[in-house]
């Protein structure tokens, strides 16, 4: 399953390395930014066969985020991660254009299921996302 490029972005350094670690077994080659901005202009830059974003990095705006990087590269695959578990946000990111969506506690678990599946041409969301409370 080994694609060209993926673009991480994350702030946080420790989860960005682990997440890292793991695409690197799915990618050629894994670049890693820090912000929203960074993550706008390497999309336009690299051109990467997929992007993995925390949704944190929209700043409570993630569908114009998401947008955003569909008009930047209209064919990119968007993986998002979230700490968040309600429905709503994974459907307002499927809804934007995202191809997933994966649960930061589950990315052990759901990360490369994640990004065979969206490389594949599905979508996919953490399976803890519809479970209800």
């Amino acid at each position: 399953m080994t694609a060209t490029c993926v673009l991480l972005a994350d702030r946080h350094h420790g989860l960005s390395e682990g997440v890292r670690g793991l695409l690197e077994t799915a990618f050629e080659t894994v670049f890693l930014v820090a912000d929203e901005a960074s993550l706008l202009e390497g999309v336009m830059r690299l051109q990467p066969t997929m992007v993995v974003a925390d949704v944190a990095l929209a700043k409570g705006d993630m569908p114009r985020m998401v947008r955003l990087l569909r008009e930047g590269l209209p064919g990119v695959k968007v993986l998002l991660l979230s700490v968040h578990d309600e429905p709503a946000l994974a459907q307002a990111g499927i809804d934007a254009g995202a191809n997933g969506v994966v649960l930061k506690r589950a990315i052990a678990t759901d990360l490369l299921t994640a990004v065979e599946a969206v490389l594949g041409g599905k979508r996919f969301i953490s399976p803890a996302v519809t479970v209800e409370r």
